[in-house]
């Protein structure tokens, strides 16, 4: 990914900053900046709420190459590598990214990356609207919730699951169906497709795996700032 930072720096100050990783001559958390510069921010220039209310959960399994150096194997999927859980707004922009490895399951995966960014829940005002978490039907929410409470008790009054029903053949219009919003994490996930570096797991380590994903997200959301 090539930027030009002269260009950017003149337009769009907030990428740069994400992309040197300080704010205000202060280093930040790399996750952090991307979170609250750009996941938020985004979603208020396109008339959206700050705070959004509806998050889509979703996995991917990728191959590792011989450099990486953890693995797992994915039965479901019959995948020997890493998973990427991803967890993304209405925009199709991932706030939440956990990298794990392939035998962990959908239901373990997303508890991790719950108790991950368990600070953004408990800074969440209690009156305020719940968020909807929308999976598909890899998870189950009375196998999640439980394991959350345990660590936040007060989570069940901010958050909610809803599994998504299976889309019914119709014998007349056959073809490909998106399912209503889950398609926006798909898309999410194809986003990843089109970097190479991402087709399979060259890193060691899984928080360098973590950041490739991150990387390839703040192009997809400069493109969007860039076309308005």
């Amino acid at each position: 990914m090539v930027v030009n930072r002269m260009i950017y720096q003149k337009t769009y100050p907030q990428a740069v900053q994400f992309f040197t990783g300080t704010t205000n001559g202060k280093k930040m958390e790399f996750g952090k900046i991307y979170y609250n510069k750009f996941g938020f921010n985004q979603e208020c220039r396109r008339g959206k709420k700050e705070q959004p209310t509806l998050l889509l959960s979703d996995s991917q399994a990728v191959k590792n190459s011989e450099s990486a150096r953890h693995k797992g194997f994915c039965t479901y999927k019959c995948t020997n590598g890493i998973k990427r859980h991803l967890v993304t707004d209405v925009l199709g922009c991932p706030p939440m990214i956990h990298i794990t490895t392939a035998n962990i399951s959908d239901d373990q995966g997303l508890i991790q990356l719950i108790t991950k960014y368990i600070n953004y829940f408990k800074n969440k005002p209690v009156n305020s609207k719940k968020i909807t978490f929308l999976c598909d039907n890899g998870y189950h929410p009375n196998k999640i919730l439980p394991e959350i409470e345990k660590l936040y008790p007060a989570i069940k009054t901010k958050i909610k699951f809803q599994v998504t029903p299976k889309p019914q053949k119709d014998p007349i219009n056959k073809g490909f169906k998106p399912v209503h919003k889950r398609w926006i994490v798909e898309q999410a996930n194809s986003f990843m497709e089109k970097c190479r570096i991402l087709w399979k797991n060259c890193e060691k380590e899984l928080d360098s795996s973590l950041a490739k994903v991150q990387i390839c997200f703040i192009r997809v959301i400069i493109r969007r700032l860039a076309r308005e």
